[in-house]
C-alpha cells in the first residue's frame, strides 16, 4: 500500500532515512516532557524512528484518511495514539493536559499558520523540531537587519531561541518540491514576560513589517495615540533594524 502525495495538502514525502534519523535526533534527549506531538506523519519516516525513543509518549495528528490508513497498517500501537484531524483546528488539550513538545515535516503551504498556533500555546511548548521551506526556516532564524528578517522572525525569537539544524535537497522528497528544505529547532527561552501589553505587541510587529518599506513614524500611524511624540530615534527606523527588545521598547511608547 502507498499514500498518493496529494497536492491541495502540500504533501512531499521524506524518503531520506538518514535525515529522518537527524530530525528526531535532533528532538532532545532525557526531557522531562515525555509528551510528543507529531504534525503530518503522512509515511512515518519520522515515526518509526520516534517510535524507537524510549524517553518519549508519542502522539500524532494527520489530516489525510490514506496516510491514516498506511500508518495504522504499517506500525503497531497507533491506536489511541493517532488521531485524523486538522492540526490547526483541532484542540490539541483534548490530548495532552500539560506540556508537550512538537515534531513534523510541516505541509510548507501552511507552516506559518502552525508557528502561530504553537505561539498561542508557546507556555506549554519547550521544544519544536521541523522540516520547512528553507526561505521560511532562514527567514525565522535570522537576526535584524536583513531584508527576510520579518513578522516570524520577531514573534517566534521573543519566546524561543532558535537553531538552524541543516538544509536539506529537494532530492531527499518524492515528490521533489520545488524548493529548497530546512531543519530547525525551537527552545524555549527562559522569558515569562514582554512587559508590554501582548496583544499590542503582535499589532506593532505585524503593522510595522506589513509596510516595511516605510519608517515606524508612518507605518505605525494607525495605532499611534493622538498627539504621541514621534521624535524618538526609534521611529526614524525600519522594521527589520529592530530586534525583539526594541519592539517591546515602540509597544511600551505606544500603549502609553
Amino acid at each position: 500500500m502507498e499514500v498518493r502525495a496529494k497536492k491541495a495538502l502540500g504533501q512531499h514525502f521524506l524518503t531520506d532515512q538518514s535525515i529522518a534519523q537527524g530530525i528526531v535526533d535532533a528532538l532532545g534527549a532525557g526531557s522531562e516532557v515525555r509528551d510528543v506531538l507529531e504534525i503530518g506523519p503522512g509515511m512515518g519516516v519520522l515515526t518509526g524512528y520516534l517510535l524507537e525513543r524510549e524517553d518519549i509518549d508519542l502522539k500524532m495528528i494527520e489530516l489525510d484518511g490514506e496516510s491514516v490508513d498506511y500508518l495504522t497498517t504499517h506500525f503497531n500501537g497507533m491506536q489511541g495514539n493517532l488521531y485524523q484531524a486538522d492540526y490547526l483546528r483541532f484542540d490539541v488539550h483534548k490530548i495532552f493536559k500539560g506540556r508537550y513538545r512538537v515534531i513534523g515535516n510541516f505541509p510548507y503551504n501552511i507552516s506559518s499558520q502552525i508557528f502561530f498556533k504553537i505561539l498561542d500555546d508557546k507556555d506549554l511548548v519547550p521544544e519544536v523540531v521541523c522540516m520547512i521551506q528553507k526561505e521560511v526556516a532562514e527567514r525565522i532564524a535570522e537576526k535584524p537587519g536583513s531584508k527576510t528578517y520579518g513578522i516570524l522572525s520577531v514573534l517566534l525569537q521573543a519566546w524561543y531561541d532558535i537553531d538552524y539544524v541543516m538544509s536539506v535537497g529537494s532530492g531527499a522528497f518524492c515528490p521533489p518540491p520545488k524548493v529548497q528544505s530546512a531543519v530547525i529547532r525551537l527552545r524555549r527561552n527562559g522569558r515569562e514576560s514582554l512587559g508590554c501589553d501582548e496583544k499590542m505587541f503582535k499589532q506593532v510587529v505585524k503593522a510595522a513589517f506589513n509596510q516595511r518599506r516605510k519608517t515606524l513614524r508612518n507605518a505605525l500611524k494607525p495605532l499611534l495615540p493622538e498627539g504621541l511624540d514621534t521624535s524618538a530615534p526609534i521611529f526614524d527606523l525600519r522594521a527589520e533594524k529592530l530586534g525583539v527588545e526594541d519592539f517591546v521598547y515602540l509597544t511600551k511608547l505606544v500603549s502609553e
